[in-house]
């Protein structure tokens, strides 16, 4: 399976069951302003069916496996840097779990993340061909359709959304939870504090999970065995996102927080590790250049011998 992911906004993907690039709801807009783009992505979903199939027998051989059921993982795309227009490329390799090689494209070699890899590597880094061709793709293509995405879905990759947030306990005893669920994007904090200051001790902080609606949600546990009843009103929780002025303050307060609180809405973080175990996973961005009457022909055929070439 692939996926491409904007901004941490997922805009498509494919697998070997559906053999064809899907949209999300969001990435309807900008696939509807670049013809074409969707179909281009099927043909290199089916394409890098055939090489990841290929470069994991590549792989088993040079690490003498025989056999065996082995996952081969890849992520891969660049980031821009509006305002100093710096582009960085990546392409990283996991394989059976684990780290395994990782391409620098300023010294145009790949470096080994495990000793195992190393035998790879020396194959790899003698493929001169395939390393230019990286290095034009995600420091040259990439950024050029990254701009593309950005000019036709700016209005929801650029969105800021505010979250609900809710006081949750499971029990009389149990830590106060401050969930906030449906923000957007993912640079929020949240954070306990007591008369106006934050607290560092007593508090669990949790990650922020994707939800399955592109939005985002995080906690923060209070610790109140050691709060007295007449304290609680001392103590509030805060929501930050970035872009957003105002913060989200709610008091500690014991009929804000429903009896037999709910459980938390879950994300989608579980569902993924399992589909990451049981798939071949191609994940970033996958270039395409017809677009503004690029010649695309040369293109094409290098890219085609290179997605079915395991040396690359």
């Amino acid at each position: 399976m692939g996926t491409a992911v904007v901004d941490e906004v997922a805009l498509g993907y494919c697998d070997s069951n559906i053999k064809t690039a899907k949209l999300y709801d969001l990435a309807t807009e900008i696939f509807s302003n670049i013809p074409g783009h969707l179909e281009w992505y099927s043909e290199l979903c089916l394409e890098n069916q055939h090489s990841f199939r290929a470069r994991i027998a590549h792989i088993m051989q040079g690490l003498n496996q025989h056999g065996g059921v082995h996952i081969l993982q890849m992520m891969s795309g660049c980031e821009w840097d509006e305002e100093t227009d710096e582009v960085v490329g990546f392409t990283k390799y996991g394989y059976d779990g684990e780290d395994f090689l990782e391409l620098d494209l300023k010294a145009q070699t790949w470096t080994a993340l495990k000793p195992e890899a190393l035998r790879i590597k020396l194959r790899w880094d003698a493929n001169k061909k395939g390393i230019h061709y990286r290095k034009l793709v995600y420091l040259h293509d990439c950024p050029f359709l990254l701009k593309e995405y950005l000019t036709y879905g700016r209005k929801f990759l650029q969105r800021t959304v505010l979250p609900s947030v809710s006081l949750l306990q499971k029990s009389s005893s149990s830590p106060v939870s401050c969930f906030a669920t449906g923000f957007y994007p993912d640079t929020a904090v949240m954070f306990w504090r007591k008369d106006g200051e934050e607290l560092y001790e007593g508090v669990d902080h949790g990650e922020i999970l994707p939800n399955n609606d592109q939005s985002f949600q995080m906690s923060a546990d209070l610790i109140i065995s050691s709060v007295k009843p007449e304290d609680w009103e001392k103590y509030e929780c805060v929501f930050q996102l970035y872009g957003v002025k105002e913060d989200i303050v709610i008091r500690l307060d014991k009929s804000m927080i429903p009896d037999g609180s709910p459980p938390r809405v879950p994300g989608v973080t579980g569902v993924v590790a399992g589909l990451l175990l049981l798939s071949v996973c191609i994940a970033g961005f996958i270039i395409w250049r017809k677009k503004n009457g690029l010649q695309a022909n040369q293109w094409e055929q290098d890219y085609t011998e290179m997605v079915l070439d395991p040396n690359m």
